[in-house]
C-alpha cells in the first residue's frame, strides 16, 4: 500500500508574485532514502461555469503567455489575499472579467490543480441565469473578449481542441456530469 512521504525539512527557493517555489526534503517510506522535490506554493483558483437563461456559457478568449496562444476558456482566476470562499471569488471574477452576474452560485467541484508540483486547489463554481449587468474591470495584465457559446457545442469544442486548458476541461466535465444528474451540487 502506498504511504505518504514524511517531510524532513523545507527550503524556500524564491517568491515570484503568483507563486513561491520551495524544495521539500522527504523520506521514502519504501526505501528509507531522502529525496528532494520542488513544490510551487500557490493560492487557490476558481473557474466559473456561467450559464445564461438560453443555455449559453459565458466564455472568454484571452492570450496565454505560457503557451503563447489565444485560448477559449471559462472565466476564472486566483483567490485574492483574504478570500476564503470560492463561490464569492467566482462571482467577483465573473463580474470583473465579463460584466455578467447571475443567480444560485454554488460549488460544483474541486480538484488539485496539479498534485505533482502544485499545492493548491481549483474550484469550479456554477452560476445560473447569467446576464450582462456591469462593465468589465480587467486586471492591468488582462485583455479579454467575452463570447457566449451554446452549452451543446462545448463537447465538440473540446474534441476539436478549441478548448485546451486542462483545468477548464475539468470544470466543463463537472458541468456535463451535473447536466446528466451524476454530479450533485453542494
Amino acid at each position: 500500500m502506498i504511504q505518504p512521504w514524511k517531510t524532513l525539512r523545507s527550503k524556500p527557493i524564491g517568491d515570484f508574485r503568483i507563486f513561491k517555489l520551495r524544495s521539500d526534503f522527504k523520506l521514502s517510506p519504501r526505501t528509507g532514502q531522502e529525496h528532494d522535490f520542488y513544490v510551487l506554493d500557490s493560492v487557490n483558483w476558481v473557474n466559473v461555469i456561467a450559464v445564461t437563461p438560453d443555455q449559453k456559457l459565458v466564455m472568454v478568449e484571452q492570450y496565454r503567455h505560457g503557451s503563447n496562444t489565444v485560448e477559449l476558456e471559462i472565466p476564472g482566476g486566483m483567490m485574492d489575499a483574504g478570500e476564503t470562499d470560492p463561490v464569492a471569488t467566482a462571482v467577483r471574477e465573473l463580474r470583473e472579467e465579463t460584466g455578467y452576474a447571475g443567480e444560485h452560485a454554488r460549488l460544483l467541484g474541486k480538484v488539485w490543480s496539479n498534485p505533482a508540483i502544485l499545492n493548491n486547489r481549483t474550484f469550479t463554481v456554477l452560476i445560473e441565469n447569467c446576464q450582462l449587468k456591469h462593465g468589465v474591470e480587467f486586471d492591468r495584465g488582462e485583455d479579454i473578449s467575452t463570447r457566449l457559446v451554446p452549452a451543446a457545442e462545448i463537447p465538440q469544442l473540446v474534441a476539436d481542441e478549441k478548448i485546451s486548458h486542462p483545468l477548464v476541461i475539468v470544470a466543463l466535465y463537472y458541468f456535463e456530469l451535473w447536466q446528466r444528474g451524476i454530479k450533485n451540487v453542494k
